[in-house]
């Protein structure tokens, strides 16, 4: 994981942990559903935060006995348990408790509190979500931004800048359900913008945890990759014909790699030695990531 990576992460906590506070504070002055739903949902992203990075210092671990490819896929179990406790916390909680207060409406006693918690709010969360912008647009190259999601092997910075997105837009709802609550009088509304903020939550968690599960589950580097290993393979002079090229991420900076080729025939052990040798050396030279490269030579059809 890169140094990138974990200044975004500390970033963001950073900021959650102090917005957090705020609308607390704010929650208890006023009376305000939305805001107590949307001091959850900072304590959740705080959260969140401290998870990824405990699996990224998880995952920097060496290889041993038991995991001899390495602690990468710890990153990658830590970005789904936090993509559960955004549904399951942020979300549930969010709507039971604008449910609640839709059933059973109570007045804002000190809206204007809200407003100015919301403000300072927005400009926390906004230079958090300005900053993973930033690296998330120098991490995805010239991909665009869906594509890099879903092509991406490090869940953490699109992560962060799923939650902040969805932070910003819960801060909006939020301000919107208590200006309309005490401009209509209708108490409920409130309530309703935190059923709305569950309901940000909820997509926001679920789109996580889709995008996740394939990293989790073991995911194929992706298929430019894939198939310039096939290429390079193809260039050894030893080698014939290359069936398949596996791969499989470990880790958002480990592959690991399975080539299974046919070397032409009269190729003696040294010259075979020979060409793994170069063709591993060169994978690795176009792909830092591939740490470990396994080269299966296949036997001809009647041998």
């Amino acid at each position: 994981m890169s140094a990138s990576s974990r200044k975004v992460i500390f970033a963001a906590l950073t900021g959650n942990l102090l917005i957090a506070c705020t609308k607390f504070v704010a929650a208890a002055l006023s009376g305000s559903s939305a805001m107590f739903s949307e001091g959850i949902h900072s304590v959740v992203d705080t959260g969140n935060q401290a998870l990824l990075l405990y699996g990224m210092h998880r995952a920097r671990r060496p290889a041993d006995e038991q995991f001899p490819f390495g602690h990468g896929k710890e990153v990658y179990f830590w970005s789904f348990v936090v993509a559960i406790l955004i549904f399951a916390v942020g979300s549930g909680v969010s709507i039971y408790e604008g449910i609640r207060h839709i059933l059973h409406p109570s007045p804002l006693r000190d809206p204007m509190v809200n407003y100015v918690v919301l403000g300072i709010s927005m400009a926390f969360e906004g230079a958090a979500w300005f900053f993973a912008l930033t690296e998330f647009t120098k991490a995805k190259g010239k991909w665009g931004y869906v594509e890099a999601v879903q092509r991406g092997k490090d869940p953490t910075v699109f992560m962060v800048l799923f939650e902040d997105s969805a932070a910003m837009l819960g801060l909006l709802v939020a301000a919107a359900g208590v200006f309309l609550a005490e401009r209509t009088g209708l108490l409920w509304l409130d309530g309703a913008a935190s059923v709305i903020i569950g309901g940000i939550l909820g997509a926001t968690a679920i789109w996580l945890a889709v995008e996740t599960k394939g990293l989790l589950i073991g995911e194929s580097a992706n298929r430019h990759v894939v198939a310039d290993i096939k290429a390079i393979a193809a260039r050894i002079p030893a080698i014939e014909q290359v069936h398949e090229v596996l791969t499989m991420h470990m880790g958002p900076e480990y592959i690991l790699v399975n080539i299974s080729v046919r070397f032409a025939r009269g190729t003696t052990a040294a010259e075979i030695e020979d060409a793994i040798a170069r063709l591993e050396a060169r994978i690795k030279d176009a792909h830092p990531a591939a740490k470990r490269i396994f080269v299966e030579a296949e036997a001809r059809a009647g041998a």
